[in-house]
């Protein structure tokens, strides 16, 4: 290596100091796509970026999807996915399956690749010591879904208590009703209220898209009545409209920035928390980057 290149490297630590030093001590939450969990070499890269988030002082919490691993299941038990009125219903079978690929496979596949990058890793379904329970949703015409749910309540002391003993929480979409019925719910909401619960300064959606993309161009920095304005517009495809809404839900209920990145990048969690230019759309109230 040459010392050009030392010194390259040299001047990046440098460059990521004033956001070590803002963000050390505080949580920053971050939403795993379910399209990044089949490739190991991109799991590994976000592990290495979580890993070295924890070594410089913030707290990391993860939260996963599981769109297409449970997708390769419903297939392998013949099992096809039935819509009513444009949403998903999910039957007991389904929610059988749902339950083992969230907090089975998938969550362990996540502690895993965190424990090999030497994270302290512990998986969470919204079951456990009562992380959040749910009650079930209708669509907007008040037909029932099935087993599909959102959170009615959050209680957050487990991952207080987790993130005091240098664990980091690997969270399923998966909770109780209060009449003991396990409910799925939408992965990006549970993101977004996880993020609101622990008072987070910023939560990262890692998606396959850059960011929002209105008109051609990457929107890099939004506010609120903003992207308020273009929810209601309906532009945009379901799965950055989804979290156009859960991001817009945690900023409401105080989070301080949300990022909509693609975790395809290479160390995008890094670029995004500990450099000046980061990647991606950043929603917030705050106009001026630090």
């Amino acid at each position: 290596m040459s010392l050009t290149e030392d010194i390259n490297k040299a001047k990046t630590l440098v460059e990521a100091l004033p956001y070590i030093r803002r963000f050390s001590g505080k949580t920053v939450v971050v939403k795993y796509g379910g399209s990044l969990l089949s490739k190991h070499k991109l799991m590994q890269s976000l592990a290495n970026d979580i890993a070295l988030l924890r070594l410089v002082g913030i707290k990391p919490v993860v939260v996963h999807g599981g769109g297409q691993e449970i997708d390769k299941w419903l297939q392998k038990f013949g099992k096809q996915t039935k819509v009513v009125d444009g949403m998903p219903f999910t039957d007991a079978e389904t929610l059988e399956i749902i339950d083992m690929v969230l907090s089975g496979n998938v969550s362990n596949a996540i502690v895993t690749t965190l424990t090999q990058s030497g994270v302290s890793a512990v998986g969470l379904s919204g079951r456990d010591a009562q992380l959040f329970s749910t009650r079930r949703l209708n669509n907007e015409a008040e037909k029932n879904l099935g087993y599909v749910g959102e959170i009615e309540s959050i209680d957050p002391t487990i991952l207080h208590k987790l993130a005091e003993e240098n664990y980091v929480p690997v969270i399923s979409a998966v909770g109780l009703s209060r009449d003991g019925t396990i409910l799925s719910v939408e992965s990006d909401f549970v993101a977004a209220k996880i993020a609101a619960a622990l008072g987070a300064c910023k939560l990262l959606y890692l998606s396959s898209h850059d960011g929002i993309i209105k008109d051609g161009k990457l929107r890099e920095l939004m506010d609120l009545h903003e992207a308020e304005q273009l929810l209601d517009s309906k532009e945009l495809a379901a799965p950055i409209n989804l979290k156009l809404e859960a991001s817009i839900m945690a900023l409401k209920a105080g989070v301080t920035d949300i990022h909509i990145i693609n975790g395809q990048t290479e160390h995008s969690v890094l670029l995004e928390v500990l450099t000046d230019r980061g990647i991606g759309t950043m929603i917030t109230n705050q106009r001026a980057r630090v």
